[in-house]
């Protein structure tokens, strides 16, 4: 079943082109993917989409530490 979150995993962070199959890492890397999501939601950027976000944030560590300080 599609639901949002999954569309917005899937998109983004391209979540269906993962390739963890062993052991407890898919699930591990599932609640990374959904925290970093919540990070980039909580950003009050709104100029910017979720995926610029994420991009600008591995490129920019001033971005990075903004983000990680904009947190709820």
């Amino acid at each position: 079943i599609e639901n949002v979150l999954h569309w917005t995993l899937d998109v983004v962070l391209d979540e269906d082109q993962a390739r963890s199959r062993k052991d407890h890492a898919p699930a591990n890397l599932a609640v990374l993917r959904r925290l970093a999501l919540n990070i980039a939601r909580a950003h009050p950027d709104t100029n910017i989409s979720l995926r610029g976000k994420l991009k600008r944030a591995a490129w920019d560590d001033s971005f990075l530490v903004d983000m990680l300080l904009n947190m709820r």
